[in-house]
């Protein structure tokens, strides 16, 4: 119990306690979202950016799984009539799946148990992690979402090395998205690159950028196509092992 509570707080700190950091949030998801646009966020956490997506006066769908970090979100946006909750996971099928927890580091809770043996091996910040519980989860698809709740002009995902699984359950290209690179997952984040690729192939393509862990600036002065991405990736972030997310828009915005 102590743990899930001192992991609760680390998060809240991190997320919501820098000063300064929702205004510059603000200001960059506003290249991609403004008032009545609707906005997903697929491992939603503790609600870092659901805030500033509703200060843009965008609607939001937070979608998490996590029993502690659905409290937080309830907490902090339940009245708000601009914010969905979800307490689903997202995945390539509907059905349900085990969630492995960690209770003193929840950011790394992930339906991927092949990602934490891989990470847990090749980045010695995670040998001390522990996935100490699990729970059972509704999975549904990004189909499905968008279905019942509208096309989002932005969506992040940000689930822990399962974020192939969630864009093989969307058979349409959006307007823009992110999702999660850590460097020393380098190939799956290729494979996840390869399946926007594959969305973007049914309408005018994508181009891309980079934004280093939390900075909220993108690395290139330019957008890019997939094969400069990697190669900025390569050359700049993977050896030097900083992560960040990787932003993908449709080249007719």
């Amino acid at each position: 119990m102590l743990a899930r509570a001192w992991g609760m707080a680390r998060s809240l700190v991190m997320y919501h306690g820098i000063p300064g950091r929702h205004r510059r949030m603000r200001r960059f998801y506003g290249q991609f979202l403004g008032p009545g646009d609707l906005a997903f966020d697929v491992g939603a956490h503790v609600g870092s950016r659901v805030r500033p997506w509703r200060r843009l006066g965008a609607r939001v769908l937070a979608i998490e799984p996590q029993p502690d970090c659905l409290r937080v979100l309830r907490l902090f946006f339940g009245r708000d009539p601009g914010v969905t909750i979800l307490p689903t996971a997202v995945g390539a099928r509907p059905g349900t799946a085990s969630l492995a927890l960690s209770s003193a580091t929840p950011t790394v809770s992930s339906l991927s148990h092949e990602w934490i043996e891989s990470v847990t091996a090749a980045d010695e910040r995670f040998a001390e992690v522990r996935w100490d519980r699990s729970v059972e989860v509704e999975v549904v698809t990004l189909d499905d979402l968008i279905a019942t709740h509208g096309e989002p002009a932005f969506c992040k995902i940000d689930v822990e090395g399962f974020e192939a699984d969630v864009l093989r359950g969307l058979s349409r290209p959006l307007r823009a998205l992110s999702f999660e690179y850590l460097p020393f997952a380098h190939d799956a984040a290729l494979t996840t690159l390869d399946l926007v690729e594959q969305l973007g192939e049914r309408a005018a393509g994508y181009e891309y950028n980079y934004a280093p862990v939390e900075t909220m600036r993108f690395a290139s002065a330019q957008w890019l196509d997939a094969t400069g991405l990697v190669q900025l990736l390569e050359e700049r972030f993977r050896a030097l092992g900083r992560s960040g997310d990787v932003y993908a828009r449709a080249r007719s915005l």
